[in-house]
């Protein structure tokens, strides 16, 4: 089952924040994060807040695909009854799950026009949805993109079908390099392919050819992550069983390694720890929201959100965060305020991970101190260093939470 959500402070009914987290909208950028909590099956390795029809109907709860809209649009309007009359234009929306485009196109049409009409949209709002590449076809992708969607992202994981087997992917290999070629031809500015490396029973060969087969696919945007065992998932108990091996560190930093070289070679740079693209005006504008501090309104079953230093979440399952809004009450479970040093901590935490880096004058001393030693150890980028700001190089990038652990302790 996913991971329980932190406890927090109660939530007015209304929702209704603190007047110190709203004195400054406006002056920060602002985006919307819309989750959709639906799957065709669940992934073993997933922990996220999805659910297939089959959990949902073997709870006894009820909470339509059919009425989901609807809830998310009351959402929105309750986002913007909460951030009052302040000018808002979103920079950046993006809709992740679960997988979106389980919905009808034209219901995540009806989300964003929502948040179009309660707030506008920047001239230049990036508009993202992930997507599963048997979920669409080109008419489904045409509509996306007359309704406004710019961005799309595809979960490829893999190339090799034993790799997807293991991960309960039951996508068809290639289709995820079809789609690329699909959501360009409709007019999608900025395509991303999402990619896992470290799957038991995953060589080097298999990676290399996941990695020819989304570069040559020609996405402008390619993030490839780590697969981490979690806590509660099928995965995890098949690992504890001893029916699959546990993939080790050294495995998932050669994996990187290679992910590098051969994305380097095809003319991708890294802007974040595991996001490569070729240009920057690919860069996802929506996560650099998060990296960054920034606010954003997360709606939808167990979407978090973060307003002036305020953070909150929303009740987990999709039957009560309906019933909630039903009821004319906030979805929203718990929430905190952070203090100015865990904004700081978390400052350090998220901007180490850019290629930009992090201003050395946030870190204590301490944490100075272990700057200089990671400078030392060839951890940080010595030329960053002398203009002010802490950079991981290659090396640092395979041990980046090793090193943000030395800075902020």
């Amino acid at each position: 089952m996913p991971s329980a959500l932190p406890d927090g402070e109660p939530v007015p009914s209304d929702g209704s924040l603190p007047d110190h987290a709203l004195a400054g909208l406006g002056t920060r950028p602002f985006g919307f994060y819309v989750h959709v909590p639906y799957c065709a099956t669940r992934c073993g390795y997933c922990d996220f807040n999805t659910y297939t029809a089959t959990e949902l109907r073997s709870s006894g709860a009820v909470a339509s695909q059919e009425t989901y809209a609807d809830n998310l649009i009351a959402e929105i309007r309750l986002a913007r009854r909460v951030l009052g009359s302040a000018d808002l234009p979103v920079r950046t929306v993006f809709l992740g799950g679960g997988t979106p485009t389980l919905l009808p196109a034209r219901d995540l049409v009806r989300m964003l026009a929502a948040i179009r009409d309660e707030f506008g949209l920047a001239a230049d709002a990036e508009v993202t949805t992930e997507a599963n590449p048997e979920s669409v076809d080109p008419a489904y992708l045409c509509e996306l993109r007359e309704g406004g969607y710019n961005r799309i992202s595809f979960g490829m994981q893999s190339a090799r079908p034993h790799v997807l087997s293991l991960l309960d992917r039951h996508h068809t290999p290639g289709r995820p390099e079809a789609c690329v070629a699909e959501a360009r031809a409709e007019g999608f500015e900025h395509v991303n392919l999402d990619l896992i490396y470290g799957t038991p029973g995953e060589s080097d060969d298999d990676w290399r050819a996941s990695l020819d087969a989304a570069i040559g696919a020609g996405p402008d945007h390619i993030s490839a992550y780590s697969l981490i065992v979690e806590e509660g998932t099928k995965l995890a108990a098949r690992i504890k069983r001893g029916e699959l091996p546990m993939v080790d560190d050294d495995v998932h930093a050669d994996r990187y390694l290679i992910a590098e070289e051969a994305l380097s070679a095809a003319g991708y740079s890294w802007y974040e720890v595991s996001n490569w693209v070729t240009t920057e005006a690919g860069r996802c504008r929506h996560n650099e929201l998060y990296w960054t501090g920034a606010d954003w309104w997360g709606a939808g079953p167990g979407a978090h959100s973060h307003v002036g230093g305020v953070r909150w979440w929303n009740r987990k399952h999709p039957a009560a965060y309906a019933q909630a809004l039903a009821e004319r009450r906030t979805p929203a479970q718990g929430r905190e305020v952070l203090p100015e040093e865990d904004r700081r901590v978390e400052r350090i935490l998220l901007e180490l991970r850019l290629r930009e880096g992090c201003p050395l004058s946030l870190l204590a001393a301490d944490g100075r101190r272990a700057a200089e030693r990671a400078l030392a150890d060839g951890l940080l980028d010595s030329a960053a260093f002398e203009d002010g700001r802490a950079v991981l190089t290659l090396q640092g990038r395979l041990l980046a939470d090793a090193v943000v652990r030395d800075l902020v302790d």
